[in-house]
Parts: structure tokens; sequence; C-alpha cells
């Protein structure tokens, strides 16, 4: 079939609307109507070469929901009409990580830089070449095709716009507390960059219990946003939040500190440390370039009072069971997903809402295609 996605060529140009041939299914593999697609940070990561694939043209997006219009052969988990969410990490359900509860660290996961089908071939095509696609996945298109272990069914009755989002940015950072910080009743817990991930962050430190949440971020709007998902506090960094931080716990600090910012550095992670008290625990969610090697570490300060570093990827969330217990929250009034859109794209549009996250205008933007 033919369609219409945004392509990348090279790094650090913008993307492409292109003319692209999709070709069927094969076995295992599912072909999605996408309705939705968010604008993640990653994708921008992506595009300037922090975080390159494995080779390009390639199609973006991998946060996206959907119909599945036609299965392959072999295909047991969904079937045609049914409602899916697109999850960027793949659970397969086979191997040690999935059969340990840790479907985020699926070893299908090792082909999201690659960003072929499983068996190392290609059903998109852009100018006659194969295209790669983001974490498989390439939700900047109308349809798709992707394994099955990427797709995760949901009820009907969830708004498919707002059911995209939980593809990658809520469920990271509602995990980012709740699983990773392990985020509990009464802690004191600082969000370190308020986007699409940061205020998901916020919310899940809310329904986890903490008292205290310290938004920071140097964009007024991200702050304003903080405080619609939970924030008690917010500042425009962390040396403006330490003296209030150290008054308002009586010198004990955070539980923990989340690093949600748009590029993990070596200084976002000092200051995290520097936030966070005995036994505090560091996350680290945001993406660094994969050329990073060095972070900012006091380590008598770590050692002598059990300071935790951790890293965390989609949260340390389980996709499968994750993706419907987070929906259902949202359909209980408890997890916020209508108030992260602030504005909706067109897929034409999609450089225009990467520039407003770049200039803090939009906290999470949605790409709509119907």
């Amino acid at each position: 079939m033919q369609t219409q996605a945004a392509v990348l060529w090279d790094y650090g140009r913008d993307w492409e609307i292109e003319e692209l041939t999709l070709d069927n299914p094969r076995e295992g593999e599912v072909l999605v109507r996408l309705t939705a697609s968010g604008l993640c940070h990653s994708d921008e990561h992506v595009r300037v070469g922090d975080l390159p694939m494995d080779a390009l043209p390639a199609i973006g997006g991998h946060e996206g929901a959907g119909i599945v219009e036609r299965v392959g052969p072999e295909v047991r988990s969904v079937a045609e009409g049914d409602h899916v969410v697109l999850s960027f990490v793949p659970a397969c359900g086979r191997c040690h990580w999935c059969a340990i509860g840790r479907e985020n660290l699926c070893d299908q996961g090792a082909g999201l830089q690659i960003g072929l089908q499983q068996d190392g071939t290609s059903r998109h095509h852009v100018r006659g070449q194969d295209a790669r696609l983001m974490c498989m996945l390439g939700t900047f298109s109308t349809h798709t095709v992707v394994n099955e272990d990427s797709v995760v069914k949901i009820d009907e009755d969830i708004p498919l716009d707002k059911a995209a989002l939980v593809g990658c940015g809520v469920t990271t950072g509602f995990g980012t507390a709740v699983y990773g910080a392990e985020v509990g009743a009464g802690d004191t817990v600082v969000v370190l960059g308020i986007g699409g991930v940061g205020a998901n962050a916020v919310q899940g430190a809310r329904l986890a219990g903490a008292t205290r949440i310290i938004a920071i971020d140097p964009a007024e709007f991200n702050r304003e946003q903080a405080r619609k998902f939970g924030a008690t506090e917010t500042f425009a960094s962390a040396e403006e939040a330490l003296e209030p931080l150290t008054e308002m716990t009586r010198g004990a600090l955070a539980n923990a500190a989340l690093v949600t910012v748009d590029v993990t550095t070596a200084n976002v992670v000092a200051q995290a440390i520097s936030l966070v008290g005995k036994g505090g625990k560091v996350v680290l969610t945001a993406l660094a370039p994969v050329t990073a090697n060095q972070a900012e570490v006091p380590l008598f300060e770590v050692i002598a009072w059990e300071k935790r570093i951790i890293g965390c990827l989609f949260g340390h969330a389980s996709p499968r069971s994750d993706i419907p217990k987070l929906l259902g929250l949202y359909r209980d009034g408890a997890l916020l997903l209508d108030e992260l859109v602030t504005r909706s794209y067109t897929l034409e549009q999609v450089n225009d809402g990467y520039e407003d996250m770049r200039s803090h205008r939009n906290i999470r933007g949605l790409i709509r295609y119907e």
C-alpha cells in the first residue's frame, strides 16, 4: 500500500514528508492504522544524531496507538479490529527478562536502533530504499507494520489519541517514580525537567503518595504545567531549590531525584545527587548521547550517605501489564492524559511540533491522523 511518513535522511536535518510503500505483514507481524503519535524527545535525539540509527533513511515516531487492520500468519495476541497501543520496547514474553517480569529489558529490544523487522528485513520503502523504523515502530505515518511483540491490546472505550501517550512518555515517567525510585507515602521527591516524561514522573510521585513534589525546570511554562500534575513547589534550577528543600525537610533533603531533562549531562547528575539525602535515589531516565561516558559523582558522599544512582529504561515498566493499568487509572480520573496534550499537529507539521518542544511551548505535542 501507499501512504506518507516523516523521514530522516541525514542527522541534523528536519523530518521530510515522503511517499511510503508499505509491504504486507509477514509471520508474527501486524498492520496498524494509526490514529495518533506523540512527539517524544527521543526522536529529537535521533534527528540530531545523539541516538543514531544503524542506517538511514529512518521513519520517526515511537509513541502511537491505532487499530489493527491486517495480521500475518501465526499472530495470536491480537486480531483485525483490535485497538492497540504500540509499546516502544517490545515484549516477547519468552526471553529471560520477560520471564522475570522485566519486560522493559526484553531481548528483542536489541533491535531498537537497527530499526528493521525481527527477521532483519524491511516492510517500509521510501524512494526505492528500505527505511528503518524508530524503535521498530515508525509511528510518524498513518500506517505501519510491526511485530506483534510491540503491540498491546486495550479496551475500546479508551480514546486512542490519549492512549498513544502511554506507549512511551506516560509509562516512562510514571514508572520512573513508582518503580525506579520506589516512591512511598510521605516521601519528598524532586523531578528535574518537566516535559512529556517529567510531567508523568510528577504524576507517578503523586499517585505513590509523595507529600512534597518539587519540579525543577528553567522554563516558566513548564513549571506552571507541573502544578497541574501534582507538583507542590517549583524552581528554575537545582541551585535555587537547594536551600528551600533543606529547610522544608529539616536538612534531610529529598528521598529521590528523578532526572527527566531533555539531555542528561554530567552536571545534571551532580545536581541530582546534591538534592537527595541519606539513602536517597537518583533515577536517570533522560537519555544522554551514546558517546557520553563521564559523570560528576561525589564518591565519598555517595558511599558515606549510601546514595544510589539507578538507570531506568521505560520506567522499569512491563508494557503488557502497565499500559492497561495506566489506562484504567485514566478511566478512573486518577491519571491525567487530556491535560498532557498542549497542542495537536498534522503529520506535515511535525517539525513545527518539535520547534514548539525546543522552545518550551508544549509539554506533549500530538500528531492526529483522524
